[in-house]
């Protein structure tokens, strides 16, 4: 799907969702939205902050990006990832489903797809509940961790 049309579909979702919930439509609500769809990959509120402050020249505070954010994972077009001791989101909307690998020493998070694993994961059978999505979280050292260790144990 084309980025335009999906930025116009998300904003679609959020005005459905404000209106069915009787929350006020505010420029930054939606400014922030497209903030979001304009970012590829993982966030944190103050990656959020600092790319809506220099590049958009928007200026919110960071609660209201807490609270829009709350809102977003509410509406379903925001993921949130603990990923260790941190929080991290994503957009939801049209975003394939991928797999994520965190370095328990350095707390680096990269991303990856394996068609086998998303193959598996959808023929697996689970008693009593229909799943909707997943994530899946492998952790362990990254390359550079785990060649500082090797190097620091001889």
């Amino acid at each position: 799907m084309e980025e335009h049309t999906i930025k116009e579909t998300v904003k679609q979702v959020l005005t459905e969702y404000l209106q069915k919930n009787g929350h006020r439509k505010t420029p930054e609500r939606y400014a922030i939205l497209e903030t979001i769809y304009s970012i590829k990959g993982h966030f944190d509120i103050d990656d959020l902050y600092n790319y809506m402050a220099d590049k958009e020249k928007f200026r919110v505070s960071r609660a209201t990006l807490y609270n829009t954010i709350i809102l977003l994972i509410d509406a379903g077009l925001v993921i949130k990832h603990q990923f260790g001791n941190t929080s991290q989101y994503e957009r939801s909307y049209n975003n394939e489903t991928h797999h994520h690998m965190i370095c328990t020493s350095c707390g680096k998070v990269a991303e990856f797809e394996d068609e086998n694993l998303k193959q598996a994961i959808a023929q697996t059978r689970l008693k009593g509940f229909q799943a909707s999505h997943y994530s899946l979280y492998i952790y362990g050292l990254c390359s550079k961790c785990a060649w500082a260790r090797r190097k620091k144990n001889k």
